[in-house]
Protein backbone atom coordinates (compact mmCIF):
# COMPACT_ATOMS: atom_id res chain seq x y z
CA UNK A 1 0.00 0.00 0.00
CA UNK A 2 1.48 3.58 -1.23
CA UNK A 3 1.70 6.12 1.69
CA UNK A 4 -0.34 8.49 2.05
CA UNK A 5 -0.07 12.29 3.18
CA UNK A 6 -3.93 13.67 4.53
CA UNK A 7 -3.94 17.45 5.50
CA UNK A 8 -6.52 18.54 7.92
CA UNK A 9 -8.32 21.86 7.24
CA UNK A 10 -9.89 23.98 9.66
CA UNK A 11 -13.37 23.82 8.93
CA UNK A 12 -14.13 25.27 12.73
CA UNK A 13 -12.89 28.47 14.66
CA UNK A 14 -12.87 32.07 13.79
CA UNK A 15 -10.05 32.87 11.24
CA UNK A 16 -12.57 32.66 8.60
CA UNK A 17 -14.46 35.90 9.59
CA UNK A 18 -17.19 34.85 8.11
CA UNK A 19 -16.44 34.03 4.88
CA UNK A 20 -16.27 30.19 4.44
CA UNK A 21 -15.40 30.28 0.83
CA UNK A 22 -12.07 29.96 2.10
CA UNK A 23 -12.22 26.83 3.07
CA UNK A 24 -13.10 25.58 -0.27
CA UNK A 25 -10.17 27.40 -2.00
CA UNK A 26 -7.73 25.91 0.36
CA UNK A 27 -9.42 22.47 -0.50
CA UNK A 28 -8.95 23.44 -4.22
CA UNK A 29 -4.77 24.03 -3.27
CA UNK A 30 -3.99 21.09 -1.34
CA UNK A 31 -5.68 19.22 -4.67
CA UNK A 32 -3.31 20.77 -7.09
CA UNK A 33 -0.09 20.58 -4.62
CA UNK A 34 -0.56 16.79 -4.77
CA UNK A 35 -2.07 16.22 -1.29
CA UNK A 36 -3.65 12.91 -1.02
CA UNK A 37 -6.32 13.89 1.27
CA UNK A 38 -8.25 16.30 3.21
CA UNK A 39 -9.01 15.23 6.28
CA UNK A 40 -12.12 17.48 8.55
CA UNK A 41 -13.30 17.24 12.19
CA UNK A 42 -16.92 17.08 13.58
CA UNK A 43 -18.93 18.21 16.13
CA UNK A 44 -22.52 19.47 16.10
CA UNK A 45 -22.85 21.04 19.05
CA UNK A 46 -20.50 22.51 21.95
CA UNK A 47 -21.54 22.45 25.57
CA UNK A 48 -19.84 23.57 28.53
CA UNK A 49 -18.64 19.86 29.02
CA UNK A 50 -15.77 20.46 26.44
CA UNK A 51 -13.47 22.21 28.95
CA UNK A 52 -13.48 18.64 30.43
CA UNK A 53 -11.64 18.01 27.22
CA UNK A 54 -9.74 14.75 27.50
CA UNK A 55 -6.46 15.70 26.04
CA UNK A 56 -6.29 19.16 27.40
CA UNK A 57 -7.36 22.89 26.91
CA UNK A 58 -9.85 22.28 24.03
CA UNK A 59 -8.77 23.58 20.94
CA UNK A 60 -11.83 26.40 20.38
CA UNK A 61 -13.60 28.57 22.10
CA UNK A 62 -16.93 26.84 23.05
CA UNK A 63 -19.15 29.30 20.77
CA UNK A 64 -16.81 29.10 17.73
CA UNK A 65 -18.17 28.19 14.37
CA UNK A 66 -17.52 24.32 13.28
CA UNK A 67 -19.04 23.58 10.13
CA UNK A 68 -20.44 20.34 9.27
CA UNK A 69 -17.98 17.99 7.71
CA UNK A 70 -19.75 16.00 5.64
CA UNK A 71 -21.36 19.24 4.09
CA UNK A 72 -18.12 20.63 3.95
CA UNK A 73 -16.79 17.76 2.07
CA UNK A 74 -19.47 17.97 -0.59
CA UNK A 75 -18.81 21.61 -1.17
CA UNK A 76 -14.82 20.10 -1.63
CA UNK A 77 -15.89 17.77 -4.34
CA UNK A 78 -17.64 19.77 -6.18
CA UNK A 79 -13.94 22.06 -6.30
CA UNK A 80 -11.26 19.06 -6.41
CA UNK A 81 -11.03 16.39 -9.16
CA UNK A 82 -8.34 13.94 -7.04
CA UNK A 83 -7.76 14.00 -3.88
CA UNK A 84 -9.65 11.90 -1.33
CA UNK A 85 -11.93 13.29 1.07
CA UNK A 86 -12.29 12.13 4.52
CA UNK A 87 -13.74 12.59 8.26
CA UNK A 88 -11.55 12.90 11.52
CA UNK A 89 -14.00 12.13 13.64
CA UNK A 90 -17.26 11.89 12.41
CA UNK A 91 -19.33 11.21 15.39
CA UNK A 92 -21.63 8.29 14.08
CA UNK A 93 -24.04 8.16 16.59
CA UNK A 94 -25.16 12.03 16.05
CA UNK A 95 -26.58 10.29 13.03
CA UNK A 96 -29.61 7.99 11.98
CA UNK A 97 -27.59 5.04 10.51
CA UNK A 98 -30.48 5.93 7.20
CA UNK A 99 -29.69 9.37 6.70
CA UNK A 100 -26.06 8.39 7.12
CA UNK A 101 -25.68 5.87 4.81
CA UNK A 102 -27.77 7.87 2.33
CA UNK A 103 -25.52 11.12 2.68
CA UNK A 104 -22.61 9.31 2.05
CA UNK A 105 -23.43 7.57 -0.72
CA UNK A 106 -24.64 10.47 -2.17
CA UNK A 107 -21.08 12.58 -1.75
CA UNK A 108 -19.18 9.43 -2.70
CA UNK A 109 -21.24 9.22 -5.95
CA UNK A 110 -20.70 12.92 -6.49
CA UNK A 111 -17.31 12.68 -5.86
CA UNK A 112 -16.77 9.90 -7.96
CA UNK A 113 -15.71 7.50 -5.25
CA UNK A 114 -13.03 9.66 -3.42
CA UNK A 115 -14.62 9.34 0.41
CA UNK A 116 -12.98 7.90 3.27
CA UNK A 117 -14.67 7.72 6.59
CA UNK A 118 -12.88 8.59 10.20
CA UNK A 119 -15.39 7.67 12.57
CA UNK A 120 -15.69 7.15 16.64
CA UNK A 121 -17.85 7.36 19.05
CA UNK A 122 -17.95 10.84 20.05
CA UNK A 123 -16.63 11.78 23.84
CA UNK A 124 -18.73 14.80 24.48
CA UNK A 125 -21.75 13.82 27.02
CA UNK A 126 -23.79 17.13 26.48
CA UNK A 127 -23.26 16.50 22.89
CA UNK A 128 -24.55 13.06 22.96
CA UNK A 129 -27.49 13.77 25.37
CA UNK A 130 -28.44 17.41 23.74
CA UNK A 131 -29.05 14.89 20.28
CA UNK A 132 -31.54 12.64 23.08
CA UNK A 133 -28.76 9.69 23.14
CA UNK A 134 -27.53 7.44 26.14
CA UNK A 135 -23.75 8.41 26.09
CA UNK A 136 -23.36 5.33 27.89
CA UNK A 137 -24.46 3.38 24.45
CA UNK A 138 -22.31 5.44 22.33
CA UNK A 139 -19.82 1.98 21.47
CA UNK A 140 -23.31 0.35 20.33
CA UNK A 141 -24.15 3.28 18.31
CA UNK A 142 -21.44 2.90 16.77
CA UNK A 143 -21.10 -0.22 16.09
CA UNK A 144 -24.64 -0.41 14.86
CA UNK A 145 -24.89 2.56 12.94
CA UNK A 146 -21.67 1.13 11.08
CA UNK A 147 -22.97 -2.07 10.57
CA UNK A 148 -26.65 -0.31 9.22
CA UNK A 149 -24.84 1.55 6.49
CA UNK A 150 -22.92 -1.12 5.30
CA UNK A 151 -26.14 -3.46 4.77
CA UNK A 152 -27.74 -0.94 3.15
CA UNK A 153 -24.02 0.17 1.08
CA UNK A 154 -24.32 -3.60 -0.05
CA UNK A 155 -27.85 -2.80 -1.84
CA UNK A 156 -30.24 -3.26 -3.52
CA UNK A 157 -32.62 -4.71 -0.40
CA UNK A 158 -31.17 -4.47 3.52
CA UNK A 159 -32.76 -5.84 6.77
CA UNK A 160 -31.01 -4.67 9.84
CA UNK A 161 -32.35 -6.19 13.36
CA UNK A 162 -29.37 -4.95 15.98
CA UNK A 163 -29.30 -3.70 19.05
CA UNK A 164 -30.01 0.29 18.61
CA UNK A 165 -30.85 -0.15 14.77
CA UNK A 166 -33.76 -2.08 13.14
CA UNK A 167 -35.39 -2.28 9.98
CA UNK A 168 -36.73 -4.44 7.80
CA UNK A 169 -36.25 -4.72 3.85
CA UNK A 170 -35.18 -1.38 2.99
CA UNK A 171 -33.61 0.23 -0.21
CA UNK A 172 -31.27 3.02 0.53
CA UNK A 173 -29.91 4.03 -3.82
CA UNK A 174 -27.87 4.90 -5.41
CA UNK A 175 -24.74 2.57 -3.53
CA UNK A 176 -21.71 4.31 -2.87
CA UNK A 177 -19.81 4.43 -6.21
CA UNK A 178 -16.54 2.20 -4.46
CA UNK A 179 -17.08 -1.45 -4.83
CA UNK A 180 -16.09 -0.61 -0.93
CA UNK A 181 -16.20 2.75 1.13
CA UNK A 182 -13.08 2.80 3.34
CA UNK A 183 -13.76 3.66 7.03
CA UNK A 184 -11.81 3.77 9.70
CA UNK A 185 -12.65 3.20 13.43
CA UNK A 186 -11.02 5.67 15.64
CA UNK A 187 -9.62 4.78 19.98
CA UNK A 188 -7.95 2.55 21.81
CA UNK A 189 -7.61 -1.31 20.38
CA UNK A 190 -10.01 -2.70 23.33
CA UNK A 191 -11.76 -5.89 22.35
CA UNK A 192 -14.96 -4.28 20.88
CA UNK A 193 -12.79 -2.06 18.36
CA UNK A 194 -10.70 -4.68 17.16
CA UNK A 195 -13.75 -6.25 16.61
CA UNK A 196 -15.37 -3.57 14.74
CA UNK A 197 -12.36 -3.06 12.21
CA UNK A 198 -11.95 -6.41 11.56
CA UNK A 199 -15.48 -7.07 10.95
CA UNK A 200 -16.69 -3.57 9.74
CA UNK A 201 -13.55 -1.71 8.68
CA UNK A 202 -10.59 -0.94 6.82
CA UNK A 203 -8.26 0.64 9.20
CA UNK A 204 -7.40 2.26 12.78
CA UNK A 205 -7.32 5.92 13.91
CA UNK A 206 -4.59 6.03 16.89
CA UNK A 207 -6.16 7.72 19.90
CA UNK A 208 -4.53 10.77 20.70
CA UNK A 209 -1.76 10.80 22.17
CA UNK A 210 -0.72 7.54 21.34
CA UNK A 211 2.80 6.10 21.24
CA UNK A 212 5.37 5.44 18.89
CA UNK A 213 4.92 1.58 20.70
CA UNK A 214 0.98 1.65 20.84
CA UNK A 215 0.81 2.34 17.03
CA UNK A 216 3.38 -0.36 16.65
CA UNK A 217 1.31 -3.40 19.14
CA UNK A 218 -1.89 -2.06 17.41
CA UNK A 219 -1.11 -2.78 13.70
CA UNK A 220 0.30 -6.27 15.19
CA UNK A 221 -2.71 -7.10 16.74
CA UNK A 222 -5.11 -5.95 14.16
CA UNK A 223 -3.14 -7.70 11.14
CA UNK A 224 -3.24 -10.65 13.43
CA UNK A 225 -7.01 -10.51 14.31
CA UNK A 226 -7.71 -10.08 10.24
CA UNK A 227 -5.65 -12.73 9.19
CA UNK A 228 -7.17 -15.20 11.91
CA UNK A 229 -10.58 -13.88 10.44
CA UNK A 230 -9.72 -14.65 6.79
CA UNK A 231 -9.29 -10.92 5.77
CA UNK A 232 -6.67 -9.88 4.17
CA UNK A 233 -3.87 -8.25 6.43
CA UNK A 234 -2.59 -5.66 3.76
CA UNK A 235 -5.47 -3.77 3.34
CA UNK A 236 -5.66 -2.70 6.58
CA UNK A 237 -4.75 1.65 7.19
CA UNK A 238 -3.43 2.95 9.64
CA UNK A 239 -3.65 7.38 10.17
CA UNK A 240 -1.19 8.44 12.35
CA UNK A 241 -0.50 12.60 12.88
CA UNK A 242 2.87 13.38 12.54
CA UNK A 243 4.13 14.70 16.11
CA UNK A 244 4.71 18.42 15.57
CA UNK A 245 8.48 19.87 15.92
CA UNK A 246 8.48 23.85 16.79
CA UNK A 247 11.29 25.88 16.05
CA UNK A 248 13.31 28.47 18.68
CA UNK A 249 10.52 30.99 17.91
CA UNK A 250 7.91 28.80 18.19
CA UNK A 251 6.61 27.79 14.57
CA UNK A 252 6.90 24.74 12.91
CA UNK A 253 9.94 23.17 11.73
CA UNK A 254 8.44 21.31 8.46
CA UNK A 255 11.71 19.48 7.39
CA UNK A 256 12.29 18.59 11.25
CA UNK A 257 8.45 17.99 11.73
CA UNK A 258 8.31 15.59 8.43
CA UNK A 259 11.89 13.59 9.17
CA UNK A 260 9.38 11.35 11.18
CA UNK A 261 7.60 10.12 8.47
CA UNK A 262 10.06 6.64 7.98
CA UNK A 263 10.02 6.10 11.82
CA UNK A 264 5.89 6.24 11.66
CA UNK A 265 5.58 4.06 8.41
CA UNK A 266 8.01 1.90 9.97
CA UNK A 267 5.75 1.31 13.02
CA UNK A 268 2.64 0.64 10.64
CA UNK A 269 1.53 3.88 9.93
CA UNK A 270 -0.28 3.90 6.24
CA UNK A 271 -1.24 7.54 6.38
CA UNK A 272 1.05 10.44 8.02
CA UNK A 273 -1.48 13.31 9.14
CA UNK A 274 -0.74 17.09 8.71
CA UNK A 275 -2.05 20.67 9.08
CA UNK A 276 -2.67 22.91 6.78
CA UNK A 277 -1.76 25.99 9.40
CA UNK A 278 1.50 24.51 9.37
CA UNK A 279 2.46 25.10 5.96
CA UNK A 280 1.11 28.51 5.69
CA UNK A 281 -0.04 29.41 9.71
CA UNK A 282 -1.59 32.44 8.59
CA UNK A 283 -3.21 30.26 5.77
CA UNK A 284 -1.63 32.74 3.63
CA UNK A 285 0.43 31.74 0.57
CA UNK A 286 -0.84 27.88 1.21
CA UNK A 287 -0.58 26.83 -2.13
CA UNK A 288 3.41 26.66 -1.95
CA UNK A 289 3.43 25.84 1.80
CA UNK A 290 1.22 22.97 0.78
CA UNK A 291 3.33 22.04 -2.53
CA UNK A 292 6.61 22.37 0.12
CA UNK A 293 4.54 20.22 2.40
CA UNK A 294 4.08 17.52 -0.04
CA UNK A 295 7.90 17.59 -1.80
CA UNK A 296 9.25 17.15 1.98
CA UNK A 297 6.55 14.34 2.79
CA UNK A 298 7.92 12.30 -0.84
CA UNK A 299 11.65 13.17 0.12
CA UNK A 300 11.16 11.17 3.19
CA UNK A 301 9.16 7.90 1.43
CA UNK A 302 11.31 4.88 0.98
Amino acid sequence: MRPTLSVSLPSFGTWADGDWSRLVALGREADEAGVDRIVVPDHVAIGPGAVDYPWGRFPRPLDAPWLEPLTVLTALAGATERVRLSTGILVVPLRPAIVLAKTVATLDVLSRGRVDLGVGTGWLRDELEGAGLDHDRRGQLLTDGIAACRALWAGPHASVDLPTVSFPDLTCSPTPAQDRLPVLFSGTLHRRNVRRIVELGDGWIPIMGATLEDVRTGVDVLRAAMEGAGRDPDVLQVRVPLPVVRADDGSVDLEATMAAVPTLLAVGATEVRADVRWAAPDLEGTAEGLARLVSLFRSHLP
